[in-house]
């Protein structure tokens, strides 16, 4: 940690001691309980890089963290996901409501060469921002809670040949039950997300009335930049609430633009193709019939 501006955090004890924590009781592991935090900085607003994986539940947090585009001000119980490699910046300021919360820190060295080393990518809330953190009910924070005290009691109790399977299987249920609030969140919070849907309708209809020439096909990530959250969540959120991807999506628009230029104008497929940010003409005439069963052609000929 010798970088003034970007803090590297390598290691359990090198998190403890940007904490101002006591040393590790595990090397690989650890719970930190955030009424104990005390950041051992003079900056008021610090920025990390850590090779360790964070699965944070947060109350009442000393400053606002920012994670990727996201910022959120900690003042309900949620809780977000970071994976190595990833840059986070805290803003600290003083409050005097003390924070409370759990953090979960583990080194991917402690999962390595285990089924959860291969599976953990599957989770794709570790690639949320942090203002697509979980919100969790009073219920929720008591199930995550147990279990994270669960693992502490576990590795507090002395480490022998058990110990790390017990934990790793600890931790998947964790993320099992975090994948289950999440699609519960999905369906609750209806207001919100039917209001990503518009926007995505929106984002689409001006992308595809704009010179799509010049630009090409929209992407995921595209798309997501427009709508203000990352790429794995509005996937997340596109598949829960239609059952279809982002890419999906982008399809069904261009169908839609298609269609109306096929019955509406005269240019060919070739040039219609081109309008709509297809570089060769078979690719779209591969799309088309791919989500219509018939051909440009076929289409034009049967709606005349």
């Amino acid at each position: 940690m010798t970088d003034r501006k970007l803090y590297t955090i390598d290691s359990i004890s090198d998190y403890h001691k940007i904490c101002g924590l006591p040393k590790p009781q595990h090397p690989l592991i650890s719970l930190v309980d955030y009424s104990l935090v005390e950041y051992q900085i003079e900056e008021s607003e610090i920025s990390w890089v850590q090779d360790l994986y964070f699965m944070g539940f947060k109350r009442d947090i000393q400053g606002k963290l920012h994670y990727g585009q996201g910022q959120y001000d900690f003042d309900e119980g949620l809780m977000c996901f970071i994976a190595p490699r990833q840059v986070v910046k805290m803003i600290i300021s003083k409050y005097e409501t003390k924070p409370s919360g759990y953090l979960l820190a583990f080194h991917p060295d402690f999962i390595w060469n285990t089924p959860l080393a291969k599976t953990i990518n599957n989770y794709k809330f570790f690639g949320y921002d942090v203002n697509e953190a979980l919100f969790l009910s009073e219920k929720e924070e008591e199930t995550l809670i147990g279990l994270f005290k669960g693992i502490e009691k576990e590795y507090q109790s002395g480490i022998d040949q058990f110990t790390q399977n017990i934990i790793i299987s600890q931790i998947e249920v964790i993320l099992n039950y975090c994948e289950r609030f999440y699609q519960r969140q999905f369906i609750t919070r209806k207001k919100t997300n039917h209001q990503v849907l518009e926007k995505l309708e929106t984002v689409l209809e001006d992308y595809f009335n704009d010179n799509v020439i010049d630009k090409g096909l929209p992407t995921a990530n595209y798309i997501a930049e427009q709508l203000n959250i990352s790429t794995n969540y509005l996937g997340s959120l596109l598949k829960q609430l239609t059952g279809q991807t982002t890419q999906q999506h982008i399809h069904e628009k261009l169908i839609e633009k298609a269609k109306e230029k096929l019955s509406t104008t005269n240019l060919s497929v070739s040039e219609i193709a081109y309008e709509l940010g297809f570089e060769h003409s078979q690719s779209f005439n591969k799309l088309f019939k791919a989500k219509t069963d018939i051909s440009p052609l076929e289409f034009r000929k049967s709606f005349n």
